[in-house]
């Protein structure tokens, strides 16, 4: 695959602050990207530097190999052909559906424009709502007008802000799925921001999770997920426990739960303490009067039920098929994965 947008060494900063530190990343053609973190981490700052709404301190961007800004070129937005699909839609409220989609297409022959409005409003299926008005459509509705006046212009790279969270969660994963679609038969290059790790992980093709202006780690949601590359990371994407660990070969980590096989990594030789990171599936939990976890809470999730347990003094998050009480006593199994560990 080849690069579509490709940041290199990029700081931004604020009366005297970075905002972004020294930020690097590369989304390839027909990818869509996640910029995951916190209220006030940078993804938006990143959104809008990208879109050449702030100026770089240091830096450089190429889209599809073409210098955007660096030390010596800044284009302006307009000339990047970049979309950006706001929060709220942004819609002309006096323009219908169909005037909204050809917005952008002012410049273009008429009857150009009417057949790219018409194949727009079929993409997104709302072939038969043009004449209507913003006020008159659900906030899915107007969503996908906002995503087909985006792409009737044609751009190299697309960028969202928050894009679904005024939609109401009872058609939010419809509409994921649907828009996801569309982008992938198109071929669209995307970036969209979210501080959801559900719209991340349904979304998106790559994950960047972000922690105060800089890019903690890029990759696949599975591999960010079950090879986290820091507690940030880890807490991030799920919930989980940390245990004190001790590695006694290159196979085996003793816990206070008990030893558990593991294929290690070099860099915890024997001998050295860390922590284990266990999410609720790599623990398998059993009720047994003997056992020597208690469970302390328990929350009802639907398909199963998440509980907090508390083993040799450790608290670890875990689920179960089978129905357990508060004070009820269990058996502990850690399950055989790829460990996750932190120096201690």
């Amino acid at each position: 695959m080849s690069s579509a947008l490709s940041i290199e060494h990029l700081t931004c900063s604020y009366n005297g602050q970075d905002i972004l530190k020294d930020l690097s990343i590369s989304v390839e053609k027909n990818e869509i990207v996640c910029l995951l973190g916190a209220s006030g981490c940078g993804k938006t700052t990143l959104l809008k530097a990208i879109a050449g709404l702030l100026p770089l301190t240091s830096g450089e961007m190429t889209l599809n190999h073409k210098v955007i800004c660096d030390q010596k070129t800044w284009l302006p937005p307009e000339k990047r052909n970049i979309g950006m699909i706001f929060q709220d839609y942004a819609l002309f409220p006096h323009l219908t559906v169909s005037e909204n989609i050809a917005f952008g297409l002012r410049d273009w022959d008429k009857k150009q424009a009417q057949a790219k409005v018409k194949d727009m409003l079929a993409l997104v299926h709302l072939g038969a709502f043009g004449d209507r008005y913003p006020h008159q459509l659900s906030g899915g509705q107007q969503q996908r007008v906002a995503i087909a006046r985006a792409l009737a212009c044609e751009p190299d790279l697309l960028l969202l802000d928050e894009p679904f969270s005024n939609i109401d969660t009872q058609v939010r994963h419809d509409l994921i799925k649907e828009i996801r679609r569309i982008f992938k038969a198109q071929g669209v290059t995307a970036i969209f921001v979210t501080h959801s790790r559900e719209e991340a992980f349904a979304f998106s093709d790559k994950l960047a999770v972000m922690n105060h202006g800089i890019i903690e780690q890029f990759g696949c949601a599975t591999d960010l997920y079950y090879q986290p590359s820091s507690k940030f990371v880890a807490d991030f994407l799920g919930g989980g426990s940390y245990v004190p660990a001790l590695v006694e070969s290159d196979n085996t980590v003793t816990t206070p739960i008990g030893s558990a096989p593991f294929t290690l990594d070099s860099v915890y030789p024997p001998g050295m303490n860390v922590e284990l990171l266990l999410r609720p599936q790599n623990v398998t939990v059993m009720s047994d009067e003997g056992g020597s976890g208690t469970i302390i809470e328990q929350q009802f999730m639907g398909d199963n039920c998440r509980y907090m347990m508390d083993i040799a003094g450790h608290v670890l998050a875990v689920t179960s098929s089978e129905a357990l009480t508060v004070g009820q006593k269990v058996r502990v199994q850690i399950e055989p994965h790829t460990p996750v560990l932190f120096a201690s």
